[in-house]
């Protein structure tokens, strides 16, 4: 890296990340990780069998409400109990029941168990994408089967607790990918807490498993609570959000275990200033992602909910970070479908599948953290209703939330939307003091009773070939303005970009005839640091009809392009001059690691373009 680029690395990241990659770094080479996270530990067990069954451990209990054994779920839990899992929420994979844990199902790569987790990369050519190993053994997939023996009322318990032994035995304290990731080690937990809960007394849960669990339990909270500052400081995202919340209930879960107290005021400490970082003043997310914003809302549900049980609740900030959070979701919500824009990094996780709903599908978990901090539901549906979390505070509680027509500024994250009976247009114009994940700024998304006819291409894949990485991430993907067919920012290593782009002005105005947004960024710094890109959009208020201006100052001597992703729906467009217009192939990832052939069309221009597309 030169030394032009370190200092934006600097500039952008500060001097704490930096600072604190460095002795990462240190901390790896030296060895210094290996002691404080040891392996071949001694065993650590606290409370008897018995004595931990007759204590009032209490996770998420199942809706006492009448049963609805749908065929849904009986075909996914068929399928689980069988030896396939469902990876990312889209695709499933059958892995067999012998799994051994370590092994990349798409690569066939199979991990060393042996090293220490330091020495296993995160990124491996040979080895493919390391989600593809994390993926079953976060055991998000023991929700289906708990939810399967709660409607059907069957006993699958020997099953679960086969499993969860089988990984006990097949990865050791601190060996493997499945020790690397502090937030896969907590989610672990966290799910093995929902099937502790509702298989308490069984006979499938015996003295020598309990043991083993609370083994691991513990050293789980060890490593989690000595790898804190790497994702508070090197990540700083939905990771540090998980990994404190595991501290923080760790004294109510498992109080058991004497360093929880300790371990536990840390986390709580901790996970209050995430919260409050990471979640803007106006509900906006810092990672810039529907996908990542809704976990958060999940972890939400689950730590209030915890906490307000054990009578130890939050700071009244979360539970106002937690409703702003909220109302921003669901005001980009398509009620026809409960869809999204596929708007950020999205890898498909929902930690804590609790209802039949494809993974597009947001309402059961808004509706979740809704009745939890209102008293009541958005959606009466008992489909849209999520198992384990029918819960609402004793006080606290906020207003109904409700649908707003017309124009919203979320200025602080920098989103701008406007919506009317029939269609939603969400536009994407930030000012970043965050990391941003892709290039991407003033796009512009459009729905139409709930089908997104002008749409962002998604992410596929975080470790895939560069050029594949290159359309998803960069500008190429996105509905916004092109130049010398580079993207806005300079790309560098993984998640990292420098010369952000930052907004410059940003406004709702109105006419008797449309909404007009107005907004202008500083872009391309790294071609020339007085470029700007100045977009205008006026939607109309009386048909399906947008007219977009695009103006771009400084950068006479490179081509431009107006690019929009639009699939199969059929556009008229009109354009104000003779310009050179390509239909070019698109890509459209809906769910992490599957990708279809879509449509883009592409126009060039000198400093001016206006383009009309209505149906």
């Amino acid at each position: 890296m030169n030394f032009k680029l370190a200092t934006q690395l600097v500039k952008n990241m500060g001097l704490r990340y930096t600072s604190y990659r460095v002795f990462n770094v240190f901390e790896q080479k030296s060895g210094r990780l290996k002691k404080k996270h040891p392996m071949h530990v001694f065993s650590q067990n606290f409370i008897s069998f018995d004595g931990w069954r007759k204590s009032n451990f209490s996770f998420l209990n199942l809706r006492s409400e009448t049963k609805n054994p749908t065929q849904v779920l009986e075909e996914k839990a068929s399928r689980i109990l069988s030896g396939e899992i469902l990876f990312f929420s889209s695709e499933w994979k059958n892995i067999g029941l012998d799994y051994n844990w370590i092994t990349n199902p798409v690569t066939g790569f199979e991990y060393d168990i042996s090293k220490h987790w330091s020495e296993i990369p995160d990124l491996a050519k040979e080895a493919g994408d390391i989600k593809f190993v994390w993926e079953k053994s976060r055991f998000s997939f023991l929700q289906t089967i708990l939810r399967y023996d709660f409607h059907f009322g069957k006993n699958n318990a020997e099953f679960i607790f086969s499993q969860i032994e089988n990984w006990i035995d097949m990865n050791p304290v601190n060996q493997g990918p499945n020790w690397r990731c502090s937030q896969e080690i907590s989610l672990r937990i966290f799910n093995w807490c929902f099937a502790l809960d509702f298989y308490k007394n069984d006979k499938a849960l015996t003295k020598q498993r309990w043991d083993k669990i609370q083994n691991t339990i513990y050293w789980s909270l060890h490593h989690v609570y000595h790898h804190i500052d790497f994702s508070r400081i090197a990540v700083r995202n939905n990771h540090a959000i998980t990994e404190t919340l595991f501290l923080t209930l760790s004294e109510l879960l498992f109080p058991f275990i004497p360093e929880t107290k300790k371990w536990a005021k840390v986390g709580r400490k901790y996970f209050e200033e995430e919260i409050d970082y990471q979640i803007y003043d106006d509900g906006t997310f810092l990672q810039f992602s529907m996908n990542y914003h809704r976990v958060v809302i999940q972890l939400l549900s689950l730590g209030i909910t915890i906490s307000e049980k054990y009578k130890k609740p939050f700071s009244d900030n979360v539970y106002k970070k937690a409703y702003k959070s909220l109302n921003f979701l669901y005001q980009c919500l398509q009620e026809e479908n409960g869809y999204l824009p596929n708007y950020g990094a999205n890898d498909g996780a929902l930690f804590f599948p609790l209802s039949d709903r494809d993974y597009r599908d947001y309402r059961p978990q808004l509706n979740s953290l809704h009745k939890i901090i209102t008293g009541n539901y958005i959606y009466k549906e008992n489909y849209l209703i999520e198992d384990f979390l029918d819960f609402e505070l004793d006080s606290k509680k906020m207003n109904n939330l409700t649908k707003v027509f017309g124009s919203q500024s979320f200025d602080v994250g920098g989103y701008y939307i406007c919506r009317n009976s029939e269609n939603f247009t969400f536009i994407r114009c930030g000012n970043h003091k965050n990391k941003p994940v892709q290039a991407d700024n003033l796009h512009i998304d459009i729905w139409k009773d709930g089908e997104n006819i002008m749409r962002d291409s998604g992410t596929y894949k975080y470790n895939t070939d560069d050029l594949t990485q290159s359309f998803f991430k960069d500008t190429l993907g996105h509905n916004t303005v092109m130049i010398d067919e580079k993207p806005q920012m300079l790309r560098g290593s993984r998640f990292m970009w420098f010369y952000w782009t930052q907004r410059i002005d940003a406004k709702w105005s109105e006419n008797n005839d449309y909404f007009i947004f107005s907004g202008e960024i500083s872009a391309y710094r790294y071609l020339n640091k007085k470029i700007r890109h100045n977009r205008k959009v006026f939607i109309s208020k009386s048909k399906d009809k947008w007219i977009v201006e695009d103006s771009i100052f400084n950068a006479d001597n490179y081509s431009k392009k107006q690019l929009w992703h639009y699939d199969d729906f059929n556009w008229n467009w009109k354009l104000e001059n003779e310009l050179e217009v390509e239909d070019k192939k698109s890509f459209n990832s809906e769910y992490y690691g599957i990708k279809n052939v879509g449509k883009c069309k592409q126009i060039s221009f000198s400093k001016k373009i206006k383009t009309t597309f209505y149906i």
